[in-house]
Parts: C-alpha cells; sequence; structure tokens
C-alpha cells in the first residue's frame, strides 16, 4: 500500500502527484513538479508487484495557512523550480507576472504580499486541488471570473471527497483517528496539537484578516466544506466503532454461557439415588 501526500498547503512543490507522475515513479525518482490537477480517484493500481496508491490531503484554515506562507517567503523561499505545467504547457509571463523583481522577495510586508494580484498564495489549497483544465489553465480571459471561481471550487470539492482520507491541521486528534480506521494502521505515539505557528506568532488586526480572507475566498468555502465533511467521516467511523464493539461483546457474553453450559471436567454424571426402603431390602438380604 502506498500513500500520495497532495499537499495543498505546502506550495507547488508537490510530491507524485496522480497517474502520469505515478507511473514516472515506478522508474525513476519522483519528480517535484505539479502537473495541472485532474480529477482524482480514491484508489489508483499500480503494477501487481507494487500495490495500489492511495491518495490523501491535509487542508488548514486558509488565514493562518495565508500568514505561514507570508512568513516562508518573507525568509526568502521561492518556488521558481516550479513549472506549473497545465495541459502540456506551462503559464506565458503574461498569464502569471511574478510578484517581485531579483532572486526571492524575502523581506516582503503583509501589505506588499497581499497587494500582489498574482500572488499564487490567494487560494492556493483550492487551485492545487482542482483540475485547472476546466478553465484554461493560468488564462484568466478564458472564461469570466465568477464562472471560472466556480468551476475551481466545484472541482477541489469533488477531488476531496474522492480523496481516501482527508485531515484537518486543527484537529489533529481526529485526523489521527480517521487515518487510523481508514488504512488499519496505528501510529506509535497520539498526534499533538501545536497552535504555536509561523502563523500563531503574527498580530493581525481585524480589518487585516478580513482582506485575507476575501482574497482567499474560495479556501474559505471550501474549508468550511471540507469541515463539514471530515466530520461526517468522523461521526461515522465512530458510529462504526461502537458498533464493532457492541458486536464484540455480544459474542463474549455468548461464548461464556456457552462455555458454562459445558458439563465440568471431573464432574459425576447425575443418577437415581437409593431410596431407604431399597437399601433396607439389601441389608436384610445379608
Amino acid at each position: 500500500m502506498h500513500m500520495v501526500l497532495l499537499a495543498p498547503w505546502a506550495g507547488p512543490t508537490v510530491f507524485c502527484l496522480y497517474g502520469s507522475c505515478i507511473r514516472e515513479w515506478h522508474g525513476r525518482r519522483c519528480p517535484e513538479q505539479r502537473s495541472a490537477a485532474r480529477p482524482i480517484p480514491m484508489v489508483t493500481w499500480a503494477p501487481s508487484s507494487r500495490g495500489k496508491f492511495y491518495y490523501i490531503t491535509l487542508l488548514r484554515d486558509p488565514v493562518s495557512r495565508y500568514l505561514s506562507e507570508w512568513r516562508h517567503v518573507q525568509r526568502g523561499a521561492t518556488w521558481k523550480t516550479s513549472l506549473h505545467m497545465c495541459d502540456g504547457r506551462t503559464p506565458t509571463p503574461e498569464e502569471l507576472p511574478p510578484c517581485y523583481e531579483g532572486t526571492d522577495w524575502s523581506g516582503c510586508t503583509l501589505q506588499e504580499f497581499m497587494d500582489c494580484p498574482y500572488n499564487l498564495a490567494n487560494n492556493r489549497q483550492v487551485r492545487m486541488l482542482a483540475d485547472l483544465s476546466l478553465v484554461g489553465c493560468y488564462n484568466l480571459s478564458f472564461i469570466p471570473e465568477g464562472k471560472r471561481a466556480q468551476l475551481l471550487l466545484d472541482s477541489a470539492k469533488k477531488n476531496l471527497r474522492g480523496m481516501a482520507f482527508f485531515g484537518l491541521t486543527e484537529f489533529q486528534r481526529k485526523t489521527q483517528y480517521l487515518f487510523e480506521r481508514t488504512f488499519n494502521l496505528k501510529f506509535i505515539r497520539p498526534f499533538m496539537q501545536y497552535n504555536s505557528t509561523r502563523a500563531g506568532g503574527v498580530e493581525v488586526d481585524e480589518d487585516t484578516i478580513r482582506r485575507i480572507e476575501e482574497l482567499n475566498e474560495l479556501d474559505m468555502q471550501l474549508y468550511d466544506y471540507a469541515k463539514d465533511l471530515f466530520q461526517q467521516r468522523y461521526q461515522y467511523k465512530r458510529q462504526l466503532e461502537r458498533r464493532e464493539q457492541r458486536l464484540k461483546s455480544r459474542e463474549e457474553r455468548l461464548l461464556h454461557r456457552a462455555k458454562e453450559a459445558l458439563p465440568r471436567e471431573g464432574a459425576e454424571e447425575p443418577g437415581r439415588v437409593p431410596t431407604e426402603d431399597y437399601m433396607s431390602h439389601i441389608i436384610e438380604k445379608w
């Protein structure tokens, strides 16, 4: 069993994405380049000796994720090596202009980060999970903006539903439980809920938070949908677990009763007890 982690919170560097990359993985090291997302099946069969691949991902609160990426970029991180391949080609400079000049965007302020209209941090989780070919990839003039946004959101939701498993970083324990119940695996130790992150150390006012939410409107909708779907899956697994426990308890009770009904080892079989008249008759004969 192999698991393919699709990491919409991590930027464009995603390992072993979708069918074409999985096929390449069998012959050589998996490339760290992201192709345009396609509809995701829950399970992809690999060559017989390799088993099968399960698609999984983790989603994060959009505001926290956005602030975390800003701090990451502020420290000098870039994704220059990402080709953003879609339908067999990379986007033109006109379709995807850079947000900065020079080698990186280190030292950028949050305001500068938010002001770039081409910033791929905006709605990153939806874009990383959606089928970009539905909207002409990075060509924003392919279809009207409103229709483009809805198609991307619907595609991301569909692909999320098709995941064998997905978790939420804000719910670590439930994420661990769902993973273990889905794949029948146990982690060595319980997950810890760490709220002290790069995003957690950023103090922003309410106006800035609202601006980030506006820039990530699609991600906000996707995350609301994901939380609801996540809770449904969690409750379903809990119900299954309780049902299994009830069945196990019932079987144990039946087994216990069956053992009690068996004759005990060494116990005498019940027979006819001689009466007093019969014993007197025997004594008189002697």
